[in-house]
């Protein structure tokens, strides 16, 4: 039996204050009451926010990631966030390995390993994200990047990699207003389960959710979460809005 899920995730960046943070969950959170929307809804908030942001949501209705966290578990790294201290504001899921993270930071599959494995230690889902830049897509390289990128995680046992969400990002897509094609992004996700399916085997394959980021919107998601191999979307800029982020939720 299939058990994958279907997620909308927003990843709100490095955007808003704490109370605009606050005001823009609060509105998330009343436009899920009463709805039984067709996927499990997640927003991503800045360090500063998840403890706020917490206090003003339904955790039955809408779970909270922090968008990253520290390689280390605790000691004298001025500036940097651990697994466990995301997990102490009560969020359930951080976001690993998005190409920000990877571009402007320099985060290798070592650092993103680690990463993975203190915040699976510290109960956090992870939604570790996938991608080729436009040169490695023109290249026709795509498969073998996503493939060396999934080595972060290929080391966790099938039990730990139960508690991981992928998500493809084609880094020419992010935040350009270009998006895959949705047969582009059934292909490339359609692959990824066969790694899977390699690595860990069938089932394991079947039941691992892959979501779709890159420029995903209320006018592209119902064609690309049509694809039997996309399970729902990272949204960046669109989740930044309320009434955008609802309709992409919708799409399902």
């Amino acid at each position: 039996m299939n058990m994958r899920k279907n997620i909308v995730a927003g990843n709100w960046k490095m955007n808003t204050t704490v109370p605009e943070g606050v005001k823009l969950a609060s509105e998330v959170n009343e436009a899920l009451k009463g709805v039984t929307p067709k996927c499990d809804v997640v927003i991503g908030v800045p360090f500063t926010h998840l403890t706020a942001v917490k206090a003003v949501i339904d955790s039955e209705k809408l779970g909270l990631s922090a968008e990253n966290c520290a390689d280390k578990v605790k000691g004298a790294y001025t500036g940097e966030v651990s697994a466990a201290m995301v997990a102490s504001t009560g969020a359930n899921y951080v976001i690993l390995g998005h190409s920000e993270r990877r571009a402007y930071y320099h985060e290798t599959v070592e650092i993103l390993a680690e990463k993975v494995k203190l915040a699976l230690e510290n109960g956090l889902k992870v939604i570790f994200c996938i991608g080729e830049v436009l040169e490695e897509r023109e290249a026709n390289k795509q498969n073998e990047v996503v493939a060396a990128q999934l080595a972060s995680v290929f080391g966790l046992t099938a039990e730990e990699f139960a508690n991981i969400i992928l998500a493809y990002e084609p880094v020419w897509a992010i935040g350009t207003g270009k998006t895959a094609t949705d047969d582009q992004a059934e292909e490339i996700h359609a692959f990824i389960r066969s790694l899977i399916a390699e690595k860990y085997g069938e089932q394991v394959a079947e039941d691992t959710t892959i979501l779709y980021g890159g420029s995903c919107k209320p006018s592209n998601a119902k064609a690309l979460f049509a694809k039997p191999n996309v399970d729902g979307g990272l949204i960046g800029g669109a989740s930044l809005d309320a009434e955008s982020f609802m309709g992409i939720v919708t799409a399902f």
